[in-house]
């Protein structure tokens, strides 16, 4: 497939890819959470974006792709570094206070905000009335769920917050991706947008959690580095890669809907590894966004 070619649905191809990013996705929570037992969240988001910075610059150097040249992207650039600075400063802040099950689910409201902004970026990824219907039925899910933190007597005090933090963060992660679609960096490698994402999250994060006093109490050993290398090499780096590639040559309304299964991912994950308990309203969450699936990729 030529960098120019864009088809109108989803093939074998992109499903596939989009599926195992969800799965990579659902686990990265988790990840994260085991992480902050020893690394703080600023901090650890801050040296996760650096060292995949490190690794997408080796990854284009070898492959010969120019990341440097002045194509009018650094704008964007500038805005999609910030905004990924302040997507993940939410959700690594927000799961020292909920559960990663639970902040998996709130994130990925972010294809509502694509819906409603990409009509004003690309006129020929409008959602059908069904489509509308699917996006609906899961965020009647998710507002199930958030109440849930709010009133439930196993809620820790400030789940709410940790909860608020996800749905702010879904909401930066679709403005990330109508500033990807609406510029000029739509067009350029994806190895570019990745960067510019990457080293100017590292510069940003590692500045608030200076400001912010963070400090490590101790040498981190196995239980957080591997996983903040899992984070770094096969998230950040590997499936990030994907996705963008993904945006370039498939609808973005329909990826953003279909990465709705993540959170199943990370609800099992979540379960699975942490033991964190799946209760009935977040099963019923989920459930409304398997429908929202359905329906959105059925208009």
């Amino acid at each position: 497939m030529s960098p120019t070619d864009r088809r109108a649905r989803l093939d074998g191809r992109a499903v596939v890819l989009v599926v195992v990013c969800c799965a990579l996705w659902g686990l990265n929570q988790v990840a994260t959470k085991l992480a902050l037992a020893e690394i703080p969240p600023l901090m650890q988001a801050a040296m996760r974006s650096a060292g995949a910075a490190l690794l997408v610059a080796a990854w284009a150097r070898w492959r010969g792709i120019r990341l440097f040249e002045a194509d009018g992207t650094a704008r964007a650039g500038l805005a999609m570094g910030l905004l990924f600075a302040l997507e993940f400063g939410c959700i690594f802040i927000g799961l020292q206070h909920t559960a990663a099950s639970r902040m998996v689910v709130f994130i990925y409201l972010a294809p509502f905000v694509v819906a409603l902004g990409m009509p004003f970026v690309a006129r020929d990824e409008r959602l059908r009335p069904a489509q509308l219907a699917g996006l609906a039925a899961a965020f009647g899910g998710v507002v199930w769920a958030f109440a849930e933190g709010l009133h439930a007597p196993t809620a820790g005090e400030r789940q709410w917050l940790g909860d608020a933090l996800g749905v702010a963060a879904a909401v930066i992660w679709g403005l990330t991706t109508l500033t990807l679609r609406g510029s000029r960096l739509a067009r350029a490698a994806p190895e570019k947008t990745l960067l510019w994402q990457l080293a100017v999250s590292a510069v940003a994060l590692a500045a608030a959690s200076w400001a912010g006093g963070e400090t490590l109490v101790m040498t981190p050993g196995p239980g957080a580095l591997w996983p903040l290398a899992f984070q770094i090499v096969v998230v950040t780096f590997a499936s990030y890669l994907a996705w963008f590639w993904l945006l370039r040559h498939y609808p973005a309304t329909r990826l953003s809907a279909f990465t709705l299964l993540t959170p199943v991912f990370g609800l099992v994950a979540g379960v699975l590894i942490l033991g964190e308990p799946a209760t009935a309203q977040l099963l019923v969450a989920l459930a409304a966004v398997c429908a929202g699936i359905a329906l959105v990729n059925r208009g």
